[in-house]
């Protein structure tokens, strides 16, 4: 062979591996800070082709930051969080957390398990949340892998001993998150047991597909969650046991509504309860061996959008009513009732405790799974191959 062909043919080969790894996503680790005894809270950043990014912390297990484009291709930080730990610290608000072991509430905190009643923290009037007072959301991870290619990952562990926060069994649990070009962010929890407990792990992002400081909120941002029921609860957010229809009501997101439309509808008691929406939708009545669509979130302003995948049987729906101006972002800006919102894939809230919920329990030698996947878009019409 001649040798400019030789040369020609390296050089095209070179160009290929170049244009596979500019492909190619990325994962790159930081330190974003310290814990007050001196631990550093490592960070790993996952980057695609396409301009998204997601940044996730080993304190919380935290989705500190999701970058992505907008119709006009300007990025944007579209997760409510911080710049800094001592703000992670002062004023956690839950932002992009893993919350377990048991997301969401337990009545009075309690359960009960092969007869043996089970006493958790009290840390949301008088009922359990996320966890309780040091649930998984305030727990330092250890980042075990961090993997580049076509999807680009971290995977982050935490093992809670026998007794933490009074829930039996010492309990195993890796997180999970990957970015790939097709701009699907996944989140995966997994967990295993030495003795049977209940489980309930899921991600609390915040979300303002505007971008996380901007003035305008998310109350304009058009929601549909495709559920014929959702779960009334009492004044304390304790689910009453009832599947309500959405049918007739302000809860009624089977067509894509705006946010703002009524969520401070006083009319309705269950808005009056949770100050907005702060409810489960019910998806389905047990978890599911794939995934399902959970949500579908747009922006008209930006024309981002996502869509929720999950495997998970309800998904809670909370419009951020408990933020009261004393959290400043990322931006610097103040946070404020109607800036937000989030949507966490779950088991049923006080599921231990409620007949004809599902299954929260796990047994040694069984595996928790709660996968969740984020199908983000920009607006922006499809790259053409070349």
């Amino acid at each position: 062979m001649a040798r400019n062909s030789i040369f020609l043919l390296a050089t095209a080969a070179a160009a290929c591996l170049a244009a596979g790894s500019a492909d190619a996503a990325t994962a790159k680790r930081s330190v974003f800070g310290q814990l007050p005894d001196g631990r550093s809270v490592g960070a790993v950043t996952l980057s695609n082709g396409r301009g998204v990014s997601a940044t996730v912390l080993a304190y919380g297990a935290t989705l500190q930051s999701v970058v992505m484009p907008d119709r006009n291709g300007k990025r944007a930080d579209v997760a409510l969080g911080y710049d800094n730990m001592a703000d992670y610290l002062a004023q956690p608000q839950y932002f992009g957390m893993a919350v377990g072991r048991f997301a969401n509430r337990l009545a009075l905190g309690r359960f009960q398990l092969d007869g043996k009643t089970y006493q958790t923290p009290v840390n949301n009037g008088k009922n359990a949340l996320h966890g309780g007072t040091t649930g998984f959301d305030k727990l330092l991870w250890d980042i075990v892998s961090v993997k580049e290619g076509p999807t680009a990952s971290v995977t982050l562990k935490l093992v809670s001993p026998d007794g933490d926060q009074g829930y039996p069994g010492k309990m195993t649990v890796l997180a999970t998150y990957s970015l790939d070009e097709r701009n699907h962010l996944k989140i995966e929890y997994t967990a295993t047991t030495d003795k049977a407990t209940v489980v309930n792990i899921t991600n609390h992002a915040y979300w303002n597909l505007s971008g996380e400081g901007s003035p305008g909120g998310a109350m304009g941002h058009l929601l549909t969650i495709p559920a014929q029921t959702y779960l009334p609860t009492d004044a304390g957010a304790i689910p009453t046991g009832e599947f309500r229809p959405v049918a007739g009501t302000v809860f009624d997101f089977r067509r894509a509504r705006a946010v703002g439309d009524r969520v401070r509808d006083a009319r309705d008691q269950q808005i009056v309860f949770g100050r907005g929406y702060d409810h489960n939708w019910v998806i389905s009545r047990e978890v599911i061996p794939g995934e399902q669509l959970m949500a579908r979130v747009q922006d008209p302003a930006s024309g981002r959008s996502f869509e929720l995948w999950s495997n998970q049987p309800g998904v809670q729906f909370y419009s951020g009513n408990f933020l009261d101006g004393t959290s400043h972002g990322k931006s610097k800006r103040v946070y404020r009732m109607g800036d937000t919102i989030v949507l966490e894939p779950q088991i049923f809230p006080d599921a231990p405790n409620q007949k004809g919920f599902p299954n929260a329990r796990l047994n040694p030698g069984e595996t928790y799974r709660n996968v969740m996947t984020f199908r983000l878009s920009s607006g922006q019409p499809a790259r053409k191959k070349k």
